[in-house]
């Protein structure tokens, strides 16, 4: 049976719900068949994150990682391409109070990461089931992109047989009602989305790894191989 590990972030800020985290208590309370599923709930912080997520891998010793967050401005499931070696929280800090500004996730990481992931036929597939999904090329500087290339630099660096990613949810109805932000997705909708994405990401796992290197190597090959 395959192993898989789903991760999520605790609620930050003011609000007190974060999409990532209520879609991953769906997904965990109905699994997708075939799969041994754990979760890991990550705090919202710089480095914390990165060594809770390094400890849940250790324990589960998984086969897929797939970690989601809160992208409160995307209107659909985005997968996430490209994790870029840059903290840049210049409009809010962590939960801690830590603001990194133009620093590296790792230092002398490379630049970048391709995701892991068959993100196209990732994306076709949640598409499929009537549930709005993009590829996207951005996981932005803050801490979704901090784990995802910390998450990815694992895999790069010590676990070449893992495959693993990152997808933004959208925000909840209820964290748009009455204000300015509009674009949200229900729970269940998002955490059905994420079973197709772990689905189809174990449909692939007969097939070699996609990536795990620096983004300027490689690239056309990676491009090809990557959807």
């Amino acid at each position: 049976m395959i192993r898989v590990l789903l991760t999520a972030f605790e609620p930050f800020g003011r609000d007190p719900l974060n999409s990532s985290l209520e879609a991953g208590r769906l997904v965990v309370a109905g699994p997708p068949a075939g799969v041994a599923l754990e979760f890991a709930e990550l705090p919202w912080a710089f480095g914390d994150s990165i060594a809770e997520l390094r400890r849940a891998v250790a324990q589960v010793e998984p086969d897929l990682v797939i970690a989601t967050g809160q992208g409160g401005n995307r209107p659909d499931i985005t997968v996430e391409r490209v994790a870029i070696n840059l903290d840049d929280a210049v409009r809010a800090p962590d939960r801690k109070g830590h603001q990194p500004v133009d620093q590296p996730v790792v230092p002398d990481g490379p630049a970048a990461y391709f995701s892991t992931l068959p993100v196209k036929a990732c994306v076709e597939a949640v598409q499929l089931a009537g549930i709005p999904a993009t590829v996207s090329h951005t996981a932005g500087t803050h801490l979704c992109n901090h784990v995802f290339y910390g998450l990815a630099h694992l895999i790069a660096t010590e676990r070449p047989e893992l495959r693993g990613g990152f997808a933004h949810l959208p925000y909840l109805p209820s964290q748009t009602s009455g204000q300015e932000k509009s674009a949200s997705m229900s729970a269940e909708t998002a955490a059905e989305g994420v079973r197709i994405l772990i689905r189809s990401t174990v449909a692939a796992l007969h097939a070699p790894p996609v990536g795990a290197v620096a983004a300027p190597r490689r690239r056309r090959w990676l491009s090809r191989r990557n959807g």
